[in-house]
């Protein structure tokens, strides 16, 4: 597995602390294509509209800039899980056509934000492509990696990258968690007692306890 994570990072230039020892190539992986004049096993809307019934935490996942590229960089992800407890490590999901993935895989470590109930338009200005997403955010350095560590988030996980997988139009992105917190009291003040942000057939929501 770290074989085939250090492949893929040089292959997109990540730093990866070793010298230029030859690596073998990465066999292409079979990848099923619908051609034309054939009816795809699912349409996508409906694809969507199932999968939307399954509720989901949001986070912001941050990296610093890689060198000469200018600000950090950092998208909005709900597809992120925790994976393995030891080691530790973590994982999040990313199109292959995401512009924003590219300069974290250089940067070869992130910081995933999990974000609270009132941060929505955080999200939200996360979400979106092609814009300054830093502008008016507040954010420190994650403790190891020095990703952006957005102010007032519950939680957050600082990561190098592990291992990366190929998982049809996405990848799947392992991380090995070296640092992590979490903000507030664990009698529920603070922002930590705030609750989750949560994401609902398309739109935001916030936990409640079922009663008894």
């Amino acid at each position: 597995m770290a074989a085939t994570a250090l492949r893929y990072l040089r292959s997109v230039g990540a730093a990866t602390g070793t010298g230029p020892a030859p690596v073998d190539p990465l066999p292409r992986p079979e990848l099923r294509a619908v051609a034309d004049d054939e009816r795809p096993p699912v349409d996508p809307a409906e694809f969507r509209r199932v999968l939307g019934h399954f509720a989901s935490g949001v986070t912001v996942v941050t990296a610093p800039a890689p060198d000469g590229e200018g600000g950090p960089a950092g998208f909005a992800c709900q597809s992120f899980a925790s994976l393995s407890l030891d080691p530790p490590l973590v994982a999040f999901m990313v199109a292959r056509t995401s512009t924003t993935w590219p300069r974290i895989a250089r940067a070869g470590l992130f910081c995933v934000n999990v974000l609270g109930a009132d941060q929505g338009a955080l999200c939200r200005g996360f979400a979106v492509s092609g814009a300054d997403k830093f502008a008016g955010v507040a954010y420190g350095a994650a403790p190891v990696t020095g990703s952006p560590l957005l102010d007032s988030v519950p939680a957050w996980i600082d990561c190098r990258i592990h291992a990366v997988h190929t998982g049809g139009d996405h990848l799947i992105v392992v991380g090995r968690v070296e640092a992590l917190g979490a903000a507030g009291a664990a009698d529920g003040t603070g922002p930590e007692g705030a609750g989750p942000l949560l994401f609902h057939r398309g739109t935001f929501g916030r936990f409640g306890p079922l009663d008894g």
